[in-house]
């Protein structure tokens, strides 16, 4: 298994747990609000809001909530504006990470994900310190099989996706972004059971971490995470899958 698939699913474990669930429909929902208010509520004509809208429903987000999230910017009554902050450094083991954010107050979210960072054994970088080291792709996830895995993943080829893993339970299908809902929509017409998709910043190259540097490494993702301003973290952290399996989220 990939890390880039490794940790996106220990997130999608997490994400479905509903422990978390509201606050995971509260960042969706703020996701929602600043892509109206940059490209309008017409999702025909916002890509960026029909993705957003797709992982909301791909989270089991009821409908109203989207709706509200829609009407609310459309209005102009969600708030005060959300600034969109990209933060990058290292972590255990010397794994690069990106942290993206929405907030509204950028001094007070930069405090606290750099204190995480240092208590997390790790530390913040440079703007372009690590993003050089991922590349923005489309990611769709397949609840699959390995009966019809070999199928299912040249069928994605077909449909125009650039690369497919297969893995124990899963399929990771990765696109050019612009490609993310054409491979989608082809997947669906086959009648692929898709778990989720979204555009990702997927990691070049992999760092691979010992046991004590890998837990210490998820302990610091998870607690990014948890900040109500974090929207996603990525790293190139390459967990070894024993510590996957035992990691309690």
């Amino acid at each position: 298994m990939s890390g880039h698939s490794k940790w996106s699913q220990i997130k999608r474990q997490k994400g479905v747990a509903d422990a978390r669930r509201g606050q995971l429909f509260t960042k969706l929902a703020r996701e929602i609000g600043v892509a109206v208010r940059q490209g309008g509520a017409d999702q025909q004509n916002n890509f960026k809001l029909r993705l957003i809208i797709q992982k909301a429903r791909d989270s089991n987000m009821p409908l109203e909530n989207i709706d509200r999230a829609i009407k609310r910017a459309s209005g102009g009554t969600d708030g005060v504006a959300l600034a969109e902050v990209t933060y990058e450094g290292y972590g255990p083991g010397g794994s690069a990470i990106l942290v993206q954010a929405l907030t509204d107050n950028k001094n007070r979210t930069l405090a606290e994900v750099r204190n995480i960072m240092s208590r997390g054994g790790g530390n913040l970088g440079d703007s372009g310190s690590v993003t050089w080291l991922f590349e923005s792709r489309g990611v769709i996830i397949i609840d699959g099989t390995k009966e019809n895995a070999e199928e299912v993943a040249l069928f994605a080829i077909d449909a125009g996706a650039e690369d497919v893993k297969i893995e124990e339970t899963t399929l990771e299908v990765n696109t050019k972004p612009q490609d993310l809902e054409a491979v989608r929509k082809a997947l669906e017409q086959r009648r692929v059971p898709i778990s989720s998709s979204e555009l990702s910043m997927v990691p070049k190259t992999m760092v691979k971490l010992d046991e004590k540097s890998a837990l210490q490494a998820l302990k610091l993702l998870d607690k990014l995470e948890e900040l109500d301003e974090v929207q996603r973290v990525y790293t190139n952290a390459d967990f070894p899958d024993e510590v996957v399996s035992k990691y309690p989220g």
